[in-house]
């Protein structure tokens, strides 16, 4: 009996430690944020660099700053014709768009560290992992009684589910995004997308007979739900077995059975993401995403709507209800403006077109460290990347595997996170991360 209460205390112990541990992590300290007269001053420089670099690359779009150094608004020309209709209200889409600086640059700096796709390793070292989140990653998942059933959940996502990351932040040097809108016909950048290391393509858009304009190269597919539960379809868009499919919802029992019995060649993952709140949303969001966490330059065609527009089109079909496209422009020129991406389109066909009055990568760290701090993210201001793991698991011990690369820029980060994997915690309060950490 003494024994049994021995193990019980020690088993206490260590649930205590572990959850302290957790709340460390995701807890808000009282108070105002402390912010340095530099931190404030680097949020001011980015709101004045940020305009003067929408000013320059916005094809008309302004920014106009808001009540504080975060908020900014990014306005269209007034003889701009909005089509769009909001499906609920049916009211046409604004002309004016809010964003969040701070959260922007905060957000997206950390993606670049962070591994997105999710493994059994990310599930394992999560708190109460199959209980509490597997079963979310599955189709009516919640028949699965919180995978009361662990061996049907495996079951289940094995097919999706590596054991450890299949990509590492900075593998691929110089990127393309390619959306699926119309102005892709008005230039035929086939040739220039496939010149890049890897090509990143969305649902169900096609290659064939629009080669000269899309290009021939695919590596990656971003997927919404829709297009996953076609996946025998998508998986003939390209040579079979060449695209690695990345699915942004749920593996659902139809891809199951179709993985197994067409069967399906090509590698097929879930998309573990950050939270953006209120920003554009959609497949093209995702697809930036992903490839910004394993690529050092990120570029996208395809995407924009630039003077002229008179409503959002697809290359190879009729358009969908469901896109925002004057939001998702606005967004996508924030992110060219924090220096993320490059935008390419019939106005800016010049491949070698540089993004004018970029904030510098100095400035772009300073604002991140003062955003954190702003927005009580999880390690604020802090120069030790390991300080935003709210969750710290080592390395199973013969699973761990990481990507070879001979890249410098991806050795470097390697050294840089101290051979940490990190994971983003989905909808976490403070954006803190899942880190794995070598077994020694």
């Amino acid at each position: 009996m003494r024994l049994l209460q021995l193990a019980f205390l020690a088993a206490l112990a260590s649930g205590i430690g572990a959850l302290l541990v957790y709340i460390a992590g995701v807890s808000n300290f009282d108070g105002p944020p402390r912010l340095s007269s530099d931190d404030l001053e680097a949020l001011s420089s980015l709101q004045s660099h940020f305009g003067k670099c929408v000013s320059a690359n916005g094809l008309g779009l302004q920014a106009l700053r808001g009540r504080d150094d975060c908020e900014v608004s990014l306005q269209f020309p007034s003889d701009t014709v909005p089509k769009w209709k909001d499906p609920k209200s049916g009211k046409l889409e604004g002309l004016t768009f809010d964003f969040n600086l701070c959260e922007a640059v905060a957000t997206w700096e950390q993606v670049r560290n962070s591994t997105t796709v999710l493994t059994r390793e990310y599930i394992d070292a999560l708190p109460n992992g199959w209980r509490d989140y597997a079963w979310q990653r599955i189709n009516k998942g919640a028949l699965l009684n919180q995978c009361e059933n662990k061996t049907l959940c495996i079951e289940k996502l094995l097919l999706v589910l590596p054991d450890n990351p299949p990509y590492t932040p900075r593998q691929y040097s110089r990127c393309a995004v390619i959306g699926n809108s119309g102005d892709l016909l008005r230039n035929k950048f086939g040739e220039e997308i496939d010149s890049y290391d890897a090509v990143f393509r969305e649902n169900g858009a096609p290659l064939e007979n629009f080669t000269e304009y899309v290009g021939t190269k695919s590596m990656f597919r971003l997927l919404n739900r829709g297009s996953a539960k076609a996946l025998d379809k998508v998986a003939e868009l390209y040579e079979k077995g060449k695209e690695v499919l990345i699915v942004k919802t749920t593996i659902h029992d139809i891809m199951n059975k179709m993985i197994r019995e067409v069967p399906i060649l090509n590698p097929v993952y879930l998309m573990l993401g950050a939270s953006f709140g209120s920003a554009a949303k959609g497949t093209g969001l995702k697809a930036l995403e992903f490839a910004l966490s394993i690529c050092d330059t990120v570029d996208m065609y395809g995407f924009t709507v630039d003077p002229g527009y008179k409503e959002w089109t697809r290359y190879f079909s009729e358009s969908r209800q469901g896109h925002t496209p004057l939001h998702g422009r606005a967004y996508y020129q924030m992110m060219e403006c924090l220096g993320l991406i490059k935008i390419h389109s019939p106005m800016r066909s010049d491949p070698n077109r540089i993004v004018k009055s970029v904030p510098s990568r100095s400035l772009i760290t300073a604002a991140r460290i003062a955003s954190e701090k702003l927005l009580r993210r999880v390690g604020a201001g802090s120069s030790d990347p390991l300080a935003k793991c709210s969750i710290i698991a080592k390395q199973i011990k013969g699973k761990s595997k990481q990507v070879s690369s001979s890249r410098k820029a991806a050795v470097e980060h390697q050294k840089y996170v101290k051979g940490t994997t990190m994971y983003p915690l989905e909808h976490h309060p403070g954006h803190g991360q899942l880190c794995t950490v070598p077994s020694r």
